[in-house]
């Protein structure tokens, strides 16, 4: 899932360039027509018909450094976060936090900015770049591993992962003390909230998967008995909720990797698989 999404941001990276390249390369606002479309502009929360680039602009760049930074960080500590939580649930973190960075974004813009909001008629403010997401993909990995030695790029210096998670955020707080007028165009708050949402998910110990199967549910008054079978075990033992049981293997594979089950619970996860099997039959 790693290298796919390397791949979708790189394809688009080169489309931009290839086909929509900037009329003038020398201004730093011209970013070559599919850039600029995919990209989040200071009135696209008041624009519902633009809503779709609050994710889209997670795939798209402004410049070769801009997306090569962006993407090792994501070729070497997203290969890691992938194997901890699986393809899937690696990709609702990955997307979720694109969204969350650009929901918040705009929200600030239309608190601190609600002129540029509003009132514009032409983008003044932008936001692009997958720098939010990798962000939350690499303090996530910190947090799972604050003991690992990491090599900084281009220097390889071997240092601590917390210290390297201590200095992201200890950077991105400094850019937010520097006027607009400096020329900065590094989004701070953007990468702030994607390790808040990288905290919030290692904390609370998340499963997105989870969430959005809860979400999408049946009220427990409208819905049918739940599935019950009998563990298979030497003695008598008692009957147990398949659904809550298989939840909790799940989450235990999703916190601790398939390997740490035990005998019994792959024999259980067998039997549920058949019994829903079954079940969906009649």
């Amino acid at each position: 899932m790693t290298v796919a999404l390397i791949i979708a941001n790189v394809a688009l990276f080169l489309l931009n360039f290839l086909f929509f390249p900037p009329n003038n390369p020398k201004d730093p606002n011209d970013l070559g027509w599919l850039t600029e479309h995919l990209s989040i502009s200071n009135y696209t929360i008041a624009r519902p018909w633009l809503w779709w680039q609050f994710i889209a602009y997670g795939f798209a760049h402004a410049s070769m450094g801009h997306i090569f930074f962006n993407m090792l960080g994501l070729f070497f500590l997203g290969r890691t976060v992938e194997e901890m939580y699986g393809q899937k649930e690696y990709l609702r973190f990955y997307m979720t936090a694109i969204l969350a960075c650009s929901l918040i974004w705009a929200v600030g813009m239309m608190i601190f900015d609600p002129l540029l909001v509003f009132r514009a008629d032409k983008p003044i403010s932008i936001l692009l770049g997958a720098s939010g997401a990798v962000s939350a993909v690499v303090m996530l990995f910190i947090f799972r591993n604050p003991q690992a030695t990491m090599l900084m790029f281009p220097i390889p210096i071997p240092i601590k992962a917390w210290v390297v998670g201590v200095l992201m955020i200890a950077g991105n707080i400094g850019l937010s003390f520097q006027s607009p007028k400096d020329g900065s165009h590094i989004a701070w708050s953007v990468h702030l909230t994607g390790i808040a949402f990288a905290y919030l998910y290692f904390r609370g110990r998340w499963n997105l998967g989870n969430l959005f199967q809860g979400l999408r549910r049946v009220p427990k008054y409208l819905s049918q008995p739940k599935l019950r079978v009998h563990q298979p075990k030497a003695d008598d033992s008692e009957p147990l909720d398949l659904i809550d049981e298989v939840d909790r293997i799940l989450d235990k594979i999703n916190q601790q990797g398939e390997s740490s089950l035990t005998k019994q619970e792959r024999r259980l996860l067998e039997i549920a698989s058949r019994e829903l099997r079954k079940r969906r039959k009649e």
